[in-house]
């Protein structure tokens, strides 16, 4: 990260994982299913965290794509980053009032801070081709990886320390609670999220310039006069128009579509990892710990899988990672003790940030510049359905075998099939593809 706007752009990852380890991960979960499903018997509380998480997959999966076209036209990425940031971080603010037994409000308020998380997520990363080279790509979306493990394992801890001591803190501690008081830390672990998200969103907003339209000049005056609704019409008719060229970015689709599959197995251990961990036994504190682990182990690896691929290669640092993560899927069946937790986040610790961020820097450099608002939004889409399989899968697992076992070793397929397809993709085939799509632009 040798360049302001590399360190500016990381930064972002650094705030927003947050999101992804105290409210998607860690303490969330937890709080959702014991206060805000209080009221559910049996394991209802795991069914509806399971079917939020499927909504909120659903909703985003069809916005971004028409999103991601409307930015790329009026060259208006950063302000739809804006606008899914403050959505996320409004929504997460608002897990401070969720109270016992609040299950919908809790869903609806998730669901709506998933999206936030998801669509800004869309755009932070379509402006990854336009402020690194290809021969840098690795090594700077590995590092955003890098820095979201530091700044979501700090808060985490932060976290972590005053659920677990609250007296340390000031805050209500003791025997004898009532539900508000004892739910107090948690509820501020949710609004700190939202602050430290926010406040590390101003790098990338100041120092990462919004990317030009490589397009022509009177296409560009149209863009930049168009109303709403021809931005949205013009919109659906470029996004059509990139579903017939992605016939032309063969390579690029066929890694799109892998990583569809084998992420639907990463994001399932994700948001579902405390809720298993719960339901074998495993102690809050332990699984939170457990999580922070994960934070710390995968900062110096996801550094390593960005030096991993420029030494073995893109592909096979991911093949590498797919395998050890259908070890975790055997390892989870049989976990019994918090000890074996532990060593599962640890695993998952070597291998997590390293593999998605490869896959993010393999996408990246086999689609044009020109459409990568667009591109990015088909990504988040697959990336996003890729989120619907396996927490509907735990969903119906639970319901027919009130447990979550076989769901986990099932998710061993998601790595199978999904390793299967990366092995056809031709990376050099797919970047010079896309170099020849930015020349033809360039020369018009």
């Amino acid at each position: 990260l040798h360049r302001p706007e590399l360190r500016a752009w990381a930064m972002y990852d650094f705030g927003i994982s947050a999101m992804q380890t105290t409210i998607t991960t860690a303490v969330f979960p937890i709080f959702f299913v014991k206060v805000a499903a209080a009221n559910l018997d049996g394991t209802g509380g795991a069914q509806w965290w399971a079917n939020a998480n499927t909504i909120g997959a659903v909703m985003i999966a069809i916005l971004a794509p028409i999103l991601g076209a409307i930015a790329d036209f009026r060259a208006a990425k950063k302000k739809f980053l804006v606008g899914f940031l403050l959505l996320g971080v409004s929504a997460t603010a608002a897990m401070f009032f969720i109270s016992q037994g609040q299950v919908l409000y809790a869903s609806i308020i998730y669901i709506l801070s998933l999206a936030g998380a998801t669509g800004s997520m869309t755009f932070y990363e379509a402006l990854l081709p336009h402020i690194a080279s290809e021969d840098e790509m690795d090594r700077v979306s590995t590092a955003g990886y890098a820095f979201g493990y530091i700044g979501g394992g700090i808060l985490l801890a932060l976290n972590l320390a005053w659920i677990s001591n609250p007296g340390m803190f000031g805050l209500p501690s003791g025997d004898n609670l009532s539900p508000s008081d004892a739910t107090l830390p948690a509820r501020l672990a949710f609004v700190s999220v939202g602050v430290w998200w926010l406040i590390f969103a101003i790098p990338v907003l100041r120092k990462v310039a919004e990317p030009k339209r490589l397009i022509e000049p009177d296409e560009a005056t149209a863009a930049a006069n168009a109303s709403v609704g021809k931005s949205v019409v013009t919109a659906f008719q470029r996004l059509g128009e990139t579903i017939r060229e992605l016939r032309g970015y063969k390579q690029a689709f066929l890694a799109m579509l892998a990583f569809t599959i084998y992420n639907d197995g990463i994001q399932t251990i994700i948001k579902m990892a405390s809720v298993y961990g719960t339901e074998i036994g495993i102690g809050q504190s332990d699984l939170i710990t457990a999580i922070l682990l994960v934070q710390f182990i995968g900062i110096p690896f996801a550094f390593a899988f960005g030096w991993l691929g420029g030494k073995l290669g893109t592909k096979r640092s991911i093949f590498l990672g797919l395998f050890v993560y259908t070890f975790i899927c055997v390892f989870a069946y049989n976990m019994t003790t918090t000890r074996e937790f532990y060593i599962l986040a640890g695993l998952v610790g070597l291998v997590q940030g390293g593999t998605q961020a490869l896959s993010r820097s393999l996408f990246a450099r086999m689609i044009p510049k020109h459409k990568s608002g667009e591109f990015f939004g088909f990504y988040s889409v697959f990336e996003k359905f890729g989120g619907i399989l396996g927490p509907l899968l735990f969903g119906i697992a639970i319901a027919s075998f009130g447990s979550s076992r076989v769901a986990i070793l099932s998710v061993i397929v998601f790595f199978i099939v999904g390793g299967a397809i990366l092995t056809l993709v031709n990376v050099p085939e797919g970047e010079q593809a896309a170099r020849d799509a930015d020349a033809r632009t360039l020369s018009v």
